[in-house]
């Protein structure tokens, strides 16, 4: 296509560079979004109510993984409860008597120094039970947490009936009772030791707030621990984040920040992302510019032939003298643009009289071996055109 200016007429021309009020024009929605999207983060942010993070197990702990309501009902039935998280403070809580160690805290499975301590014991989800238990082993592989039968004639069992329970699978010494079978094993396993009573349960989810009031989790529990006057709880201890700048009174600087903020910074991230993705696939309006110089339809078709003839192109050339031809007389035949080779062949033989398989060499056919076939081959087609423009 040819832009041809007449003498004395100029084209205007139009700058490019954006203006201030374009730009604002182009960016008022994403601003308006972004500040939607602040404000509803910062008032989550005030009025998100302050959450810790939740410790497993834990006897002070009121998120549903913690254990404070198993806690409580201990001491509602006169145990004593005592947090520790080190078995120096373990040691020493031992020296009263009619004590139970519970040890939910893998921490220390290993430490010789604890498993040395006297008085029952209960540990809970301990993958080595080497000095903890002896005798009893873990088979690999584990099973499904969910609520089992307890299948034995352990009191503190039965009498609590089905349990939700899981996790690891043991197998006892010889003296040993198994409760709650999974696979070729139990998931909880007690027997005497030393002159103490040794108790290992798969995993302590039924002493969780989440799940204490289910089942007979509640029961199981109290007549677990509920047989001493006093319970040791060893917890893992807390471990300070590395890093972690010091604040008042020895908290961090993360402390220090409502819970909401990791959040809302969160939000602000993936909403730039999306921005950035949208705006940069985005194209800017169509610039018109002055053409330099003006080039006219035939010479764009002359200097095309030339190439074709430099490069000896001739199958090149006849394909589209073809594709030309055909394009132009298909809708005059009454033909869709979807139409067979011999839907056109047999249509144009009608319409020109011509002989049906020249057609058909002409439209599809080999392509010529010399430049005077291509010649020919180029008139015959335009007399198919000029044929059927005739009829």
């Amino acid at each position: 296509m040819s832009v041809d200016l007449r003498p004395g007429e100029t084209q205007a021309s139009q700058s490019t560079s954006p203006t201030a009020r374009s730009v604002w024009r182009s960016g008022r929605a994403a601003v308006a979004l972004g500040l939607v999207i602040l404000a509803v983060g910062v008032l989550i942010t005030l009025l998100s109510p302050e959450q810790g993070e939740s410790r497993p197990l834990d006897p002070a702990d009121t998120s549903l993984a913690g254990s404070k309501a198993l806690a409580q009902l201990l001491r509602a039935r006169g145990v004593t409860v005592d947090r520790v998280d080190s078995v120096e403070a373990a040691a020493a809580k031992a020296t009263e008597p009619d004590r139970l160690l519970l040890v939910t805290a893998t921490w220390f499975a290993d430490d010789p120094a604890l498993a040395r301590l006297p008085g029952d014991r209960v540990i809970v989800g301990s993958p080595s039970l080497t000095q903890l238990a002896p005798g009893v082993r873990d088979l690999p592989g584990g099973s499904r947490e969910r609520s089992r039968e307890p299948e034995c004639s352990l009191p503190a069992a039965t009498a609590a009936g089905s349990v939700f329970i899981g996790g690891s699978v043991f197998t006892g010494p010889p003296g040993s009772i198994g409760c709650y079978p999974a696979g070729k094993g139990w998931n909880l396993v007690s027997y005497p030791h030393a002159g103490a009573t040794v108790t290992v349960v798969g995993s302590g989810e039924f002493m969780s707030n989440l799940r204490l009031p289910e089942d007979g989790n509640a029961a199981l529990a109290l007549n677990l621990l509920g047989t001493a006057k006093a319970v040791t709880w060893l917890v893992e201890p807390d471990q300070p984040a590395v890093g972690d700048l010091a604040g008042p009174e020895g908290k961090s600087v993360y402390d220090l920040m409502p819970p909401g903020i990791p959040w809302a910074v969160g939000m602000a991230v993936i909403t730039v992302l999306l921005l950035a993705l949208w705006r940069g696939r985005r194209l800017g309006p169509v610039v018109m510019e002055r053409l330099p110089v003006v080039v006219r339809a035939a010479e764009t078709v002359e200097g095309r032939g030339r190439l074709y003839r430099a490069r000896r192109a001739r199958a090149r050339a006849a394909d589209s003298l073809r594709a030309g031809t055909i394009d132009r007389v298909t809708p005059r035949l009454g033909l869709g643009s979807g139409a067979e080779r011999h839907e056109i062949v047999a249509a144009l033989a009608v319409r020109t009289g011509l002989d049906p398989q020249q057609v058909g060499g002409a439209l599809y056919g080999p392509a010529p071996v010399d430049d005077a076939g291509l010649v020919a081959l180029a008139g015959y087609l335009d007399a198919i055109e000029r044929t059927v423009s005739e009829h």
